[in-house]
């Protein structure tokens, strides 16, 4: 009897201001707050407020038979705390229902694993207790940014408490092996890795709205079908929060797709829903994953090259990164927060070139990826001026 785990990622972040050399030594705001407020309202209004009716709708319809799980990165909290507390209560609601679990992750949705683990390390504790205070969850899933995963990850994980990762279901690192199923991390039995079917996620996220995919239209019913023929223990849909009202539109049936879709699963014999959580302390007699090189499941290439794949991005998180035993120095609390959002993963991506810029208008408000790197880097000179 499979179990459909669905686990929704919820992450905006704060939208850089255009800021030219000549704004160098003036210590100007790098956050453009009007505009992140105006794209949260916006996301909030399609994405959050309605599905979030939906998903709790659908809880109290199936009598707690229907369970999902949420990351909600620091960020993204922060922004909800400021503009819309509404929307920050709505997800409150789904955590009392008791059918929500709320996963781990860094708190500023960054790349600090790749370049400090102590500030990884710092950054998942802030996320862990900003989860505490509102969900009064104490997660034992992490999920690390856009799922990026390495082996020594899980045991960086597993030494902050936690029993699981999700990770993405690449082929290369899977060899064969289905998705399907729980494994363990490499030479780590005890630590669960959980991987996304990437290509029954994708359906939704990417293609639900195609009229070029040769299953277009597709509903609630036939998805289910396709869930009901999978192979193995559990079946994992790893999917953006956004992609329901934004990356596809109210107008291509999605958020009807959703509302269906508890039902037309439940309605199937073997099939029931499963929280990662619920998942790992079923698994036993796990095969082993290897990660040896960077996996996401961002990009073509499945890997950190949305990140780091030129000596752009590398050069501009590398500088972050210089500064970082200056910033703890002056041990001001506010400092530290402005170095951290700095680190946020959408911001390199923007500087990418290799076909991975986000077109999405909420993402980015640069017109390419060397502008990109070039506003960037003049924040980063500015504050290292800041700093002396």
């Amino acid at each position: 009897m499979p179990s459909v785990c669905l686990y929704f990622q919820a992450h905006l972040p704060f939208q850089l201001h255009p800021y030219s050399i000549f704004q160098v030594g003036k210590h100007e705001s790098y956050w453009d707050d009007k505009r992140s407020e105006k794209i949260l309202n916006q996301v909030a209004d399609r994405v959050y407020l309605p599905t979030n009716k939906i998903l709790h709708e659908a809880i109290d319809a199936h009598e707690g038979k229907f369970q999902v799980a949420f990351s909600l990165s620091g960020v993204l909290i922060e922004q909800l705390e400021k503009w819309r507390p509404d929307i920050l209560e709505s997800f409150v609601r789904l955590a009392d229902t008791g059918c929500v679990e709320f996963l781990s992750e860094t708190y500023y949705h960054s790349l600090s694993f790749l370049e400090s683990r102590k500030e990884f390390f710092r950054q998942v504790i802030l996320h862990r207790d900003k989860i505490w205070k509102y969900f009064r969850q104490d997660p034992r899933i992490f999920c690390h940014t856009d799922l990026i995963y390495h082996n020594h990850l899980a045991y960086f994980a597993s030494q902050m408490g936690y029993k699981g990762l999700l990770v993405e279901g690449v082929e290369r690192n899977l060899h064969g092996r289905s998705p399907n199923q729980i494994y363990a991390a490499a030479h780590m039995q005890d630590f669960c890795l959980i991987p996304r079917n990437y290509y029954l996620s994708d359906d939704i996220s990417l293609r639900f709205s195609d009229p070029n995919w040769i299953h277009y239209p597709v509903n609630s019913g036939t998805f289910s079908d396709w869930l009901s023929r999978q192979y193995g223990k559990s079946v994992h849909i790893f999917l953006p929060y956004e992609t329901f009202g934004e990356y596809q539109s109210k107008e291509s049936g999605i958020l009807d797709f959703l509302k269906a879709l508890p039902g037309e699963i439940l309605s199937r014999e073997n099939l029931d829903f499963k929280t990662p959580g619920e998942l790992i302390l079923e698994a036993d007699h796990k095969s082993e994953l290897y990660a040896d090189d960077y996996i996401s499941w961002t990009g073509a290439q499945k890997d950190l090259s949305s990140w780091q794949g030129n000596e752009l991005q590398r050069e501009a998180l590398l500088k972050v990164f210089e500064m970082e035993a200056t910033v703890m120095e002056k041990d001001d609390k506010e400092l530290i927060h402005e170095w951290a959002k700095l680190q946020e993963a959408n911001y390199f991506r923007l500087m990418a070139t290799n076909g991975n810029f986000p077109a999405r208008s909420f993402l980015q408000n640069f017109s390419s990826p060397h502008q990109a790197y070039l506003h960037f880097m003049n924040m980063i000179a500015d504050f290292q001026l800041k700093l002396r």
